[in-house]
Protein backbone atom coordinates (compact mmCIF):
# COMPACT_ATOMS: atom_id res chain seq x y z
CA UNK A 1 0.00 0.00 0.00
CA UNK A 2 2.98 2.36 0.66
CA UNK A 3 3.38 2.19 -3.47
CA UNK A 4 -0.09 3.95 -3.48
CA UNK A 5 0.87 6.91 -1.68
CA UNK A 6 4.12 7.21 -4.21
CA UNK A 7 2.48 6.80 -6.98
CA UNK A 8 -0.36 9.50 -5.54
CA UNK A 9 2.42 12.13 -4.51
CA UNK A 10 4.08 11.72 -8.13
CA UNK A 11 0.72 12.20 -9.66
CA UNK A 12 -1.21 14.81 -7.96
CA UNK A 13 -0.38 17.04 -11.21
CA UNK A 14 -1.71 15.11 -13.54
CA UNK A 15 -5.35 14.66 -11.76
CA UNK A 16 -5.14 18.20 -12.06
CA UNK A 17 -4.29 18.41 -15.56
CA UNK A 18 -6.90 15.01 -16.27
CA UNK A 19 -9.15 15.69 -14.65
CA UNK A 20 -9.27 19.99 -14.16
CA UNK A 21 -12.11 21.75 -15.67
CA UNK A 22 -14.32 18.70 -15.28
CA UNK A 23 -13.76 17.95 -11.73
CA UNK A 24 -15.10 20.09 -8.66
CA UNK A 25 -12.16 22.29 -6.82
CA UNK A 26 -12.58 23.76 -3.87
CA UNK A 27 -10.69 26.49 -2.54
CA UNK A 28 -10.65 28.57 1.29
CA UNK A 29 -9.14 30.64 3.44
CA UNK A 30 -8.90 27.90 5.84
CA UNK A 31 -5.66 26.04 4.87
CA UNK A 32 -6.29 23.24 7.17
CA UNK A 33 -9.51 21.69 5.24
CA UNK A 34 -8.74 22.77 1.43
CA UNK A 35 -5.45 20.74 2.32
CA UNK A 36 -8.30 17.91 3.40
CA UNK A 37 -10.24 18.04 0.08
CA UNK A 38 -7.45 18.20 -2.04
CA UNK A 39 -5.94 14.99 -0.24
CA UNK A 40 -9.56 13.03 -0.73
CA UNK A 41 -9.87 14.59 -4.40
CA UNK A 42 -6.33 12.63 -5.32
CA UNK A 43 -7.08 9.55 -3.03
CA UNK A 44 -10.49 8.83 -4.39
CA UNK A 45 -9.60 9.81 -7.55
CA UNK A 46 -6.57 7.42 -7.69
CA UNK A 47 -9.73 4.32 -7.66
CA UNK A 48 -11.05 5.41 -10.86
CA UNK A 49 -10.71 1.74 -12.56
CA UNK A 50 -10.55 1.84 -16.60
CA UNK A 51 -13.49 1.87 -18.52
CA UNK A 52 -12.15 -0.19 -20.76
CA UNK A 53 -12.29 -3.31 -18.39
CA UNK A 54 -14.78 -6.07 -19.00
CA UNK A 55 -17.62 -4.26 -16.08
CA UNK A 56 -17.15 -1.22 -17.75
CA UNK A 57 -17.19 2.42 -15.79
CA UNK A 58 -16.58 1.45 -12.47
CA UNK A 59 -14.12 2.76 -9.32
CA UNK A 60 -12.95 0.83 -6.06
CA UNK A 61 -15.52 0.67 -3.67
CA UNK A 62 -14.49 -2.32 -1.52
CA UNK A 63 -10.78 -3.80 -0.26
CA UNK A 64 -8.42 -2.14 -2.65
CA UNK A 65 -7.01 -5.23 -3.36
CA UNK A 66 -9.68 -6.88 -4.42
CA UNK A 67 -10.56 -4.36 -7.44
CA UNK A 68 -13.78 -5.26 -6.88
CA UNK A 69 -16.91 -2.83 -5.68
CA UNK A 70 -19.67 -4.45 -2.57
CA UNK A 71 -23.00 -2.60 -2.09
CA UNK A 72 -22.35 -1.50 1.12
CA UNK A 73 -19.42 0.36 0.02
CA UNK A 74 -21.47 1.54 -3.19
CA UNK A 75 -24.16 2.73 -2.07
CA UNK A 76 -21.84 5.32 1.09
CA UNK A 77 -19.53 6.41 -2.08
CA UNK A 78 -22.16 7.51 -4.41
CA UNK A 79 -22.56 11.52 -3.80
CA UNK A 80 -18.77 11.96 -3.10
CA UNK A 81 -18.25 10.46 -6.55
CA UNK A 82 -21.13 12.49 -8.14
CA UNK A 83 -19.00 15.18 -7.22
CA UNK A 84 -15.90 14.20 -8.67
CA UNK A 85 -17.28 13.52 -11.94
CA UNK A 86 -17.87 9.80 -11.78
CA UNK A 87 -21.31 9.79 -12.62
CA UNK A 88 -20.93 7.07 -15.55
CA UNK A 89 -18.92 5.18 -12.89
CA UNK A 90 -21.97 5.28 -10.40
CA UNK A 91 -24.65 4.84 -13.11
CA UNK A 92 -23.23 1.34 -14.20
CA UNK A 93 -21.91 -0.35 -10.44
CA UNK A 94 -25.74 0.37 -9.35
CA UNK A 95 -27.34 -1.04 -12.80
CA UNK A 96 -25.00 -3.85 -12.00
CA UNK A 97 -26.43 -4.59 -8.82
CA UNK A 98 -30.16 -3.82 -9.96
CA UNK A 99 -29.83 -5.83 -13.00
CA UNK A 100 -28.19 -9.00 -10.96
CA UNK A 101 -31.32 -9.43 -8.54
CA UNK A 102 -32.83 -12.78 -8.95
CA UNK A 103 -34.70 -15.07 -7.25
CA UNK A 104 -32.39 -17.84 -7.78
CA UNK A 105 -30.17 -15.88 -5.01
CA UNK A 106 -33.20 -15.31 -2.89
CA UNK A 107 -33.83 -11.60 -4.87
CA UNK A 108 -31.04 -11.12 -3.24
CA UNK A 109 -28.13 -9.69 -5.85
CA UNK A 110 -24.35 -9.79 -6.10
CA UNK A 111 -22.56 -8.34 -3.15
CA UNK A 112 -19.67 -7.74 -4.81
CA UNK A 113 -18.46 -7.62 -8.24
CA UNK A 114 -14.80 -7.47 -10.02
CA UNK A 115 -13.19 -5.61 -12.71
CA UNK A 116 -13.93 -8.83 -14.75
CA UNK A 117 -17.72 -8.36 -14.25
CA UNK A 118 -17.42 -11.42 -12.32
CA UNK A 119 -19.12 -12.07 -8.23
CA UNK A 120 -15.89 -11.16 -6.33
CA UNK A 121 -14.67 -14.98 -5.70
CA UNK A 122 -13.63 -13.72 -2.03
CA UNK A 123 -18.00 -13.73 -1.51
CA UNK A 124 -19.64 -15.45 -4.17
CA UNK A 125 -19.34 -19.58 -5.02
CA UNK A 126 -22.71 -20.26 -6.56
CA UNK A 127 -26.46 -19.15 -6.23
CA UNK A 128 -26.99 -20.62 -3.13
CA UNK A 129 -23.37 -20.14 -1.66
CA UNK A 130 -22.61 -16.76 -0.86
CA UNK A 131 -21.76 -13.87 1.23
CA UNK A 132 -24.74 -11.17 1.74
CA UNK A 133 -25.83 -8.37 4.31
CA UNK A 134 -29.63 -8.04 3.77
CA UNK A 135 -29.56 -4.29 4.19
CA UNK A 136 -27.79 -3.92 0.76
CA UNK A 137 -30.86 -3.87 -1.24
CA UNK A 138 -32.28 -1.07 0.54
CA UNK A 139 -29.13 0.69 0.86
CA UNK A 140 -28.88 0.74 -3.03
CA UNK A 141 -32.56 2.07 -3.00
CA UNK A 142 -31.78 4.48 -1.02
CA UNK A 143 -28.40 5.54 -3.23
CA UNK A 144 -30.42 5.61 -6.07
CA UNK A 145 -32.85 7.94 -4.75
CA UNK A 146 -29.84 10.26 -3.49
CA UNK A 147 -28.23 10.23 -6.32
CA UNK A 148 -31.57 10.99 -8.40
CA UNK A 149 -31.83 14.34 -5.98
CA UNK A 150 -28.62 14.96 -6.37
CA UNK A 151 -28.53 14.62 -10.12
CA UNK A 152 -31.70 15.08 -11.42
CA UNK A 153 -31.54 12.04 -14.02
CA UNK A 154 -34.88 10.11 -13.87
CA UNK A 155 -32.54 7.01 -15.09
CA UNK A 156 -32.34 5.94 -11.21
CA UNK A 157 -36.12 6.11 -10.73
CA UNK A 158 -37.68 5.51 -13.79
CA UNK A 159 -35.48 2.91 -15.81
CA UNK A 160 -37.00 -0.51 -15.91
CA UNK A 161 -34.29 -2.16 -14.36
CA UNK A 162 -34.32 -0.08 -11.10
CA UNK A 163 -37.97 -0.56 -11.12
CA UNK A 164 -37.61 -4.21 -11.04
CA UNK A 165 -35.05 -3.86 -8.55
CA UNK A 166 -37.39 -1.53 -6.12
CA UNK A 167 -40.27 -3.78 -6.57
CA UNK A 168 -38.61 -6.87 -5.51
CA UNK A 169 -36.70 -5.54 -2.80
CA UNK A 170 -40.02 -4.22 -1.24
CA UNK A 171 -42.13 -7.10 -1.59
CA UNK A 172 -40.40 -10.11 -2.66
CA UNK A 173 -37.21 -9.74 -0.81
CA UNK A 174 -38.75 -8.99 2.50
CA UNK A 175 -40.94 -11.57 2.14
CA UNK A 176 -38.13 -14.58 0.96
CA UNK A 177 -35.97 -13.32 3.95
CA UNK A 178 -38.61 -12.91 6.76
CA UNK A 179 -38.40 -9.65 7.51
CA UNK A 180 -42.02 -8.30 7.82
CA UNK A 181 -42.44 -6.24 10.69
CA UNK A 182 -43.89 -8.60 12.91
CA UNK A 183 -41.58 -11.44 11.69
CA UNK A 184 -38.20 -9.60 13.04
CA UNK A 185 -37.13 -11.22 16.07
CA UNK A 186 -39.14 -14.56 15.57
CA UNK A 187 -37.78 -15.20 12.47
CA UNK A 188 -35.31 -17.78 11.94
CA UNK A 189 -31.18 -17.43 11.56
CA UNK A 190 -30.94 -19.16 8.53
CA UNK A 191 -34.19 -18.39 6.99
CA UNK A 192 -32.77 -19.75 3.38
CA UNK A 193 -29.89 -21.91 4.48
CA UNK A 194 -27.68 -23.95 1.73
CA UNK A 195 -28.12 -27.70 2.01
CA UNK A 196 -26.10 -29.98 3.77
CA UNK A 197 -25.90 -26.69 5.80
CA UNK A 198 -22.19 -26.05 7.12
CA UNK A 199 -21.98 -23.80 9.82
CA UNK A 200 -18.05 -23.64 9.29
CA UNK A 201 -18.38 -21.81 6.12
CA UNK A 202 -19.03 -18.54 5.63
CA UNK A 203 -20.78 -18.66 2.23
CA UNK A 204 -23.76 -20.96 4.52
CA UNK A 205 -23.52 -18.63 8.43
CA UNK A 206 -23.02 -15.39 6.13
CA UNK A 207 -25.87 -16.19 3.65
CA UNK A 208 -28.39 -13.40 4.07
CA UNK A 209 -26.62 -11.49 7.40
CA UNK A 210 -29.49 -9.54 8.96
CA UNK A 211 -27.42 -6.45 9.96
CA UNK A 212 -24.03 -4.71 8.58
CA UNK A 213 -22.51 -5.91 12.14
CA UNK A 214 -20.36 -8.91 11.30
CA UNK A 215 -18.75 -12.06 13.09
CA UNK A 216 -21.79 -12.10 16.41
CA UNK A 217 -22.66 -15.36 17.41
CA UNK A 218 -26.50 -16.30 16.94
CA UNK A 219 -27.39 -12.63 15.26
CA UNK A 220 -31.03 -12.86 14.67
CA UNK A 221 -31.64 -8.93 13.74
CA UNK A 222 -29.23 -5.61 13.89
CA UNK A 223 -31.49 -2.07 14.11
CA UNK A 224 -29.34 -1.30 11.32
CA UNK A 225 -31.37 -3.86 9.02
CA UNK A 226 -34.70 -2.37 10.75
CA UNK A 227 -33.18 1.22 9.60
CA UNK A 228 -32.41 0.06 6.59
CA UNK A 229 -35.96 -1.63 5.87
CA UNK A 230 -37.63 1.64 6.84
CA UNK A 231 -35.66 4.07 5.08
CA UNK A 232 -35.74 1.47 1.72
CA UNK A 233 -39.56 1.34 2.07
CA UNK A 234 -39.74 5.39 2.41
CA UNK A 235 -37.48 5.44 -1.01
CA UNK A 236 -39.80 3.21 -2.61
CA UNK A 237 -42.71 5.24 -1.58
CA UNK A 238 -41.03 8.67 -2.93
CA UNK A 239 -40.17 7.00 -6.20
CA UNK A 240 -44.14 6.16 -6.38
CA UNK A 241 -45.53 9.38 -5.72
CA UNK A 242 -42.93 10.84 -8.11
CA UNK A 243 -44.35 9.07 -10.95
CA UNK A 244 -48.17 9.69 -9.95
CA UNK A 245 -48.92 6.39 -8.24
CA UNK A 246 -49.84 8.03 -5.17
CA UNK A 247 -51.86 5.02 -3.28
CA UNK A 248 -49.68 2.76 -3.93
CA UNK A 249 -46.77 5.44 -2.36
CA UNK A 250 -49.19 5.76 0.56
CA UNK A 251 -49.10 1.91 1.13
CA UNK A 252 -45.77 1.83 1.25
CA UNK A 253 -45.09 4.79 3.41
CA UNK A 254 -47.41 3.54 5.96
CA UNK A 255 -45.69 0.16 5.75
CA UNK A 256 -42.42 2.04 6.42
CA UNK A 257 -43.75 3.82 9.03
CA UNK A 258 -44.28 0.51 11.41
CA UNK A 259 -40.56 -0.18 11.22
CA UNK A 260 -39.78 2.75 12.54
CA UNK A 261 -42.02 2.91 15.40
CA UNK A 262 -40.43 -0.29 16.38
CA UNK A 263 -36.88 1.03 16.54
CA UNK A 264 -38.80 3.29 19.21
CA UNK A 265 -40.58 1.12 21.36
CA UNK A 266 -38.29 -1.59 21.00
CA UNK A 267 -34.67 -1.26 20.66
CA UNK A 268 -34.62 1.66 23.03
CA UNK A 269 -32.85 1.36 26.28
CA UNK A 270 -33.97 3.47 28.62
CA UNK A 271 -31.47 2.46 31.65
CA UNK A 272 -28.60 3.56 28.96
CA UNK A 273 -30.36 6.37 26.71
CA UNK A 274 -29.05 4.49 24.08
CA UNK A 275 -30.54 2.35 21.08
CA UNK A 276 -29.19 -1.72 21.62
CA UNK A 277 -28.49 -2.62 18.11
CA UNK A 278 -27.89 -6.20 18.81
CA UNK A 279 -30.52 -8.88 19.13
CA UNK A 280 -29.50 -12.31 19.29
CA UNK A 281 -31.21 -16.17 19.15
CA UNK A 282 -30.75 -15.96 23.18
CA UNK A 283 -33.57 -13.30 23.21
CA UNK A 284 -30.89 -10.47 24.56
CA UNK A 285 -30.24 -7.13 23.19
CA UNK A 286 -26.93 -5.86 22.44
CA UNK A 287 -24.78 -2.74 21.86
CA UNK A 288 -22.46 -2.74 18.71
CA UNK A 289 -21.27 0.33 16.44
CA UNK A 290 -24.12 -0.68 14.45
CA UNK A 291 -26.29 2.11 15.41
CA UNK A 292 -24.27 4.60 13.34
CA UNK A 293 -27.25 3.65 11.02
CA UNK A 294 -30.07 5.05 12.27
CA UNK A 295 -28.25 8.58 11.09
CA UNK A 296 -27.30 7.36 8.04
CA UNK A 297 -31.01 5.62 7.10
CA UNK A 298 -32.22 8.73 8.76
CA UNK A 299 -34.57 6.55 10.87
CA UNK A 300 -34.80 8.69 14.11
CA UNK A 301 -37.10 11.51 15.01
CA UNK A 302 -36.79 12.23 19.01
CA UNK A 303 -34.19 14.74 18.87
CA UNK A 304 -33.23 14.02 22.52
CA UNK A 305 -32.65 10.50 21.78
CA UNK A 306 -31.13 11.34 18.50
CA UNK A 307 -28.59 13.72 20.55
CA UNK A 308 -27.84 10.61 22.56
CA UNK A 309 -26.86 8.58 19.87
CA UNK A 310 -24.67 10.95 18.19
CA UNK A 311 -23.29 11.81 21.58
CA UNK A 312 -22.32 7.98 21.95
CA UNK A 313 -20.97 6.95 18.83
CA UNK A 314 -18.53 10.07 18.81
CA UNK A 315 -17.59 8.39 22.22
CA UNK A 316 -16.79 5.03 20.97
CA UNK A 317 -13.74 3.82 19.10
CA UNK A 318 -14.80 2.71 15.47
CA UNK A 319 -13.23 1.39 12.90
CA UNK A 320 -12.08 3.68 10.00
CA UNK A 321 -15.12 2.59 7.81
CA UNK A 322 -17.92 3.39 9.88
CA UNK A 323 -15.81 6.73 10.62
CA UNK A 324 -16.09 7.91 7.08
CA UNK A 325 -19.74 8.16 7.31
CA UNK A 326 -19.20 10.98 10.21
CA UNK A 327 -17.81 13.90 8.36
CA UNK A 328 -21.20 14.45 6.66
CA UNK A 329 -23.67 13.32 9.47
CA UNK A 330 -22.31 15.62 11.92
CA UNK A 331 -22.56 18.65 9.86
CA UNK A 332 -26.46 17.64 9.17
CA UNK A 333 -27.21 17.10 12.87
CA UNK A 334 -25.51 20.33 13.81
CA UNK A 335 -22.51 19.00 15.23
CA UNK A 336 -20.10 21.33 12.69
CA UNK A 337 -17.01 21.40 14.86
CA UNK A 338 -16.86 17.75 15.22
CA UNK A 339 -17.22 16.87 11.74
CA UNK A 340 -14.45 19.26 10.76
CA UNK A 341 -12.66 17.21 13.65
CA UNK A 342 -13.16 14.09 11.94
CA UNK A 343 -12.65 15.44 7.74
CA UNK A 344 -8.76 16.63 9.34
CA UNK A 345 -8.31 13.18 10.69
CA UNK A 346 -9.73 11.17 8.10
CA UNK A 347 -7.09 13.26 5.98
CA UNK A 348 -3.68 13.19 8.12
CA UNK A 349 -1.24 10.93 6.74
CA UNK A 350 -0.83 9.00 10.36
CA UNK A 351 -4.47 8.25 10.41
CA UNK A 352 -4.00 3.80 9.62
CA UNK A 353 -5.94 2.73 6.88
CA UNK A 354 -7.09 6.05 5.64
CA UNK A 355 -6.49 4.50 1.90
CA UNK A 356 -9.98 2.69 2.67
CA UNK A 357 -11.38 4.21 -0.26
CA UNK A 358 -14.72 4.80 1.81
CA UNK A 359 -12.50 7.17 3.48
CA UNK A 360 -12.13 10.13 1.10
CA UNK A 361 -15.51 9.44 -0.72
CA UNK A 362 -16.88 10.12 2.60
CA UNK A 363 -14.53 13.18 2.72
CA UNK A 364 -15.49 14.87 0.08
CA UNK A 365 -19.26 14.11 0.72
CA UNK A 366 -18.67 15.80 4.11
CA UNK A 367 -16.91 18.66 2.41
CA UNK A 368 -19.35 19.42 0.13
CA UNK A 369 -22.73 18.65 1.60
CA UNK A 370 -21.41 19.16 4.92
CA UNK A 371 -19.15 21.85 5.37
CA UNK A 372 -20.67 23.91 2.57
CA UNK A 373 -24.07 23.10 2.93
CA UNK A 374 -24.98 22.03 -0.88
CA UNK A 375 -28.08 20.45 -1.11
CA UNK A 376 -30.05 19.86 -4.37
CA UNK A 377 -33.51 18.27 -4.87
CA UNK A 378 -34.59 17.34 -8.37
CA UNK A 379 -38.11 17.33 -7.05
CA UNK A 380 -38.21 20.89 -7.01
CA UNK A 381 -35.15 21.51 -9.04
CA UNK A 382 -33.74 23.73 -5.78
CA UNK A 383 -30.28 23.91 -5.14
CA UNK A 384 -29.48 24.60 -1.29
CA UNK A 385 -26.82 26.67 -0.11
CA UNK A 386 -26.13 27.22 3.79
CA UNK A 387 -22.34 27.63 4.93
CA UNK A 388 -21.37 25.56 8.13
CA UNK A 389 -17.55 26.49 7.66
CA UNK A 390 -16.31 28.92 10.77
CA UNK A 391 -16.47 32.77 11.06
CA UNK A 392 -14.62 34.76 9.42
CA UNK A 393 -13.46 32.13 6.84
CA UNK A 394 -14.23 32.19 3.02
CA UNK A 395 -14.30 28.92 0.85
CA UNK A 396 -15.79 28.75 -2.79
CA UNK A 397 -16.32 25.49 -4.66
CA UNK A 398 -15.99 25.46 -8.93
CA UNK A 399 -17.17 23.03 -11.53
CA UNK A 400 -19.86 21.38 -9.09
CA UNK A 401 -22.17 19.13 -11.29
CA UNK A 402 -25.64 19.60 -10.09
CA UNK A 403 -29.49 19.10 -11.59
CA UNK A 404 -27.75 19.02 -15.19
CA UNK A 405 -25.91 22.13 -14.96
CA UNK A 406 -22.67 22.95 -13.06
CA UNK A 407 -22.32 25.60 -10.45
CA UNK A 408 -19.63 28.01 -8.92
CA UNK A 409 -20.26 28.84 -5.07
CA UNK A 410 -18.37 30.91 -3.03
CA UNK A 411 -19.57 31.08 0.81
CA UNK A 412 -18.76 33.26 3.77
CA UNK A 413 -20.95 34.07 7.27
CA UNK A 414 -22.77 36.88 5.53
CA UNK A 415 -22.63 36.22 1.79
CA UNK A 416 -23.12 33.44 -1.01
CA UNK A 417 -22.15 33.93 -4.42
CA UNK A 418 -23.76 31.92 -7.36
CA UNK A 419 -22.96 31.21 -10.98
CA UNK A 420 -24.73 29.22 -12.69
CA UNK A 421 -22.26 28.21 -15.42
CA UNK A 422 -24.28 25.31 -17.38
CA UNK A 423 -27.56 25.22 -19.54
CA UNK A 424 -30.10 24.67 -17.01
CA UNK A 425 -32.04 27.07 -15.06
CA UNK A 426 -32.38 26.18 -11.05
CA UNK A 427 -34.31 27.70 -8.27
CA UNK A 428 -32.00 28.81 -5.55
CA UNK A 429 -32.56 28.56 -2.09
CA UNK A 430 -29.99 30.94 -0.09
CA UNK A 431 -30.09 30.64 3.52
CA UNK A 432 -28.52 31.66 6.72
CA UNK A 433 -28.16 30.88 9.90
CA UNK A 434 -29.89 33.58 12.19
CA UNK A 435 -33.22 35.03 12.12
CA UNK A 436 -33.37 38.48 9.65
CA UNK A 437 -35.91 40.39 7.88
CA UNK A 438 -34.22 40.05 4.68
CA UNK A 439 -31.91 38.97 2.30
CA UNK A 440 -30.37 41.27 -0.58
CA UNK A 441 -30.02 39.79 -4.04
CA UNK A 442 -27.52 41.49 -5.98
CA UNK A 443 -28.61 44.38 -3.87
CA UNK A 444 -32.49 44.19 -4.10
CA UNK A 445 -33.86 43.79 -0.84
CA UNK A 446 -36.19 40.32 -0.51
CA UNK A 447 -38.32 39.82 2.36
CA UNK A 448 -37.60 36.81 3.69
CA UNK A 449 -38.47 33.41 5.38
CA UNK A 450 -37.83 31.77 8.41
CA UNK A 451 -37.46 28.38 9.95
CA UNK A 452 -36.45 26.22 12.84
CA UNK A 453 -34.72 22.76 13.12
CA UNK A 454 -35.30 20.44 15.23
CA UNK A 455 -33.04 21.53 17.93
CA UNK A 456 -34.18 25.10 17.86
CA UNK A 457 -31.86 26.76 15.47
CA UNK A 458 -33.33 29.67 13.35
CA UNK A 459 -32.59 29.89 9.84
CA UNK A 460 -33.25 32.71 7.34
CA UNK A 461 -33.84 31.95 3.67
CA UNK A 462 -35.25 33.68 0.02
CA UNK A 463 -35.84 31.15 -2.91
CA UNK A 464 -34.40 32.95 -6.55
CA UNK A 465 -34.59 31.15 -9.52
CA UNK A 466 -31.24 31.13 -11.18
CA UNK A 467 -31.20 31.10 -15.30
CA UNK A 468 -27.95 29.51 -17.45
CA UNK A 469 -25.27 31.64 -17.05
CA UNK A 470 -26.34 34.25 -14.79
CA UNK A 471 -24.76 35.20 -11.39
CA UNK A 472 -26.27 35.86 -8.05
CA UNK A 473 -25.13 37.24 -4.84
CA UNK A 474 -26.89 36.78 -1.56
CA UNK A 475 -26.00 38.40 1.63
CA UNK A 476 -27.61 39.83 4.39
Amino acid sequence: MKNRFIIIAANCCFFFNAFGQNTTTFKSSDSAIELAFDRAKTMALSYKGDSKDPVGPWYEAALPSRAAFCMRDVSHQTIGAEILGLSKENKNMLSLFAQNISESKDWCSYWEINKYNKPAPEDYRNDKEFWYNLNSNFDVMYACWRLYLWTGDETYIKNPEFENFFEKSAINYIERWSLEEDSLLTRLEFPNPSFPFNIKDDFHKCHGLPSYSEGIPGLKMGVDLVAAIYRGLLTYSSVLRQKGDVQKAEFFEKKAAKYKQQIEQTWWDNTTSTYNVIYTNDGKFSKDGGELFLLWFDALSDTTRTKKTIEHIISQKTNVESLSYLPFLLYKYGYEDKGYEYILHLTDPVTKRREYPEVSYGVIEGIVHGYMGIEPDATTKTVTTLYRGKNGTISELDNLPVLKTVLFIKQESQKTTLYNKGNTAIQWRVMFFGNYDAIFINNKKITANHKKDDNGNSYTFVDVPVNSRQKMDASF
